[in-house]
Order: C-alpha cells, then sequence, then structure tokens
C-alpha cells in the first residue's frame, strides 16, 4: 500500500502500555484524521509513524517497506516530516530563519501564499509569535519540506503527521488550514494524517468531494476505522461532577 501503516503495534512508557496491538492504514491521496480523547493514543501513534518512540511489538511500514527499525532521523531524511502539538518551531530563530531551514534558497513564496499573516512577521523571533502564528510557521516548515520532496525523483510518497494542526487559530483560519492539508493529500498525493480531539467542520463538509479517513481512538484501541461520512461520534457521558 502506498502510504504509512501500523500493524499490530504496541507502544510503551515506562511501565503503561499506551498502544494495545493496533493496526491502523493511512493511505497516499488521502487526507487521514485520528481522532480521540485526551489518553486515547492518537498523538502515541503519530510519534510511532514519525520514529519518537519505539514500538515494543509490530511494525511500520511506508509504502509497503518495513521501516520500523529505522531512527527518527531517519525517516525525516526520506521525506517523513512530524509536526508535534509542542516545541514545533525553533523559537531562537526568526521566523525567517526557520523557513530557511527547509529551503535554504529563500523561496518560501508558496507557505506565505498560505499563510500571509507570516510575512510581516519574518524578521521575529518565533518565540515571541502567538500560540496559532507557531502553528502557522510549524505548517509552513512542513509544506516546504513536503515541496522539495516532490522535486526529488524516485522519492517516497511524502508523509506529513500533525498533532492538532490547528491549536491556536482563529476558525476562518483554521478552516483554510484543513482546507490545504486536503488540497495537499488530493492534489499531490502526500499521505497527510492529523490528530484531533473532533472532526473539525471543515472536513464535514468537505468528506462527501475528497478522501478523509477516520479511525478513532479509545484507550490505545482503535474504535472505528472508515470514511469520514460514515463517522457518528460517541455521545459525551454526563458528567458526574458539578462544573468546577
Amino acid at each position: 500500500m502506498k502510504g504509512i501503516e501500523l500493524r499490530d503495534a504496541r507502544a510503551r512508557y515506562g511501565p503503561l502500555e499506551a498502544l494495545h496491538g493496533i493496526a491502523l492504514a493511512a493511505p497516499a491521496a488521502t487526507l487521514t484524521v485520528l481522532l480521540g480523547r485526551n489518553g486515547s493514543g492518537r498523538t502515541t501513534v503519530l510519534r510511532a509513524l514519525a520514529g519518537t518512540i519505539p514500538l515494543s511489538e509490530g511494525a511500520v511500514l511506508r509504502d509497503g517497506r518495513d521501516i520500523t527499525r529505522h531512527a527518527a532521523h531517519e525517516r525525516a531524511a526520506r521525506g517523513l516530516c512530524f509536526v508535534p502539538d509542542r516545541q514545533a518551531v525553533f523559537s531562537s530563530l526568526t521566523v525567517a530563519e526557520n523557513l530557511e531551514l527547509c529551503d535554504a534558497k529563500g523561496d518560501f513564496g508558496h507557505a506565505l501564499a498560505v499563510y500571509p499573516e507570516l510575512r510581516p512577521l519574518l524578521p521575529r523571533r518565533a518565540g515571541t509569535l502567538s500560540g496559532g502564528e507557531q502553528r502557522m510557521l510549524a505548517l509552513s516548515r512542513a509544506l516546504l519540506s513536503q515541496t522539495l520532496l516532490t522535486r526529488a525523483p524516485h522519492s517516497p510518497t511524502a508523509v506529513i503527521l500533525v498533532d492538532e494542526p490547528t491549536q491556536g487559530m482563529s476558525p476562518t483560519v483554521a478552516a483554510r488550514t484543513y482546507t490545504h492539508l486536503t488540497d495537499l493529500a488530493t492534489d499531490q498525493g502526500a499521505c497527510v494524517v492529523v490528530a484531533d480531539q473532533q472532526l473539525p467542520p471543515a472536513l464535514r463538509e468537505r468528506a462527501s468531494r475528497t478522501a478523509v479517513v477516520v479511525h478513532e481512538l479509545r484507550r490505545g484501541t482503535v474504535a472505528f476505522s472508515g470514511e469520514a461520512a460514515e463517522f457518528s461520534p460517541a455521545p459525551t457521558p454526563p458528567s458526574r461532577h458539578a462544573p468546577e
């Protein structure tokens, strides 16, 4: 299969097992959404795919090839881009310097076209940006990395993993972000995997027109796998405690 997948994957944080032998696939030319509450395992799935945590059992496959033993930096060198939910930019560098790490020629035009809000911020230190601005910068870096990969001959399928991509963004910028991530998958054939707590409204609206796959995780297991149009979130149980 073109894309990336986990097979019978188990992962641990010390004595605690976070993934309990799960299997899920993220095909190329598709936006895959990992849904779940905090502690469901959605972030651990991204880390396992990126290689930032090892599997205790199971395998990671990319374009059908076993990359389980490949270190995170080896996966990154082959065009796998991971945008974590925290510390996704170099705070001591300027916005422009962060982008130059992905394209030394300074060809930021495409990234700045997606996030024009960053243009007046190019000389500022990334650590002084708001949370939403830092997410825009992190995603712009991922965009530049993916663009360079598609230029290379005989390159593997581009894989972009993003944890909570719209954290801190306004609704307008968040909708634009998901539109762009979907276009990366459908127009450029990339394998885009995002983790979020809920299926964003922008994706629900596009689900009938584009390829969007959902995997819902609960306590380290896969509770649902299918197309976004088929997904119905489980009702939230009433709280037993009074709100604080």
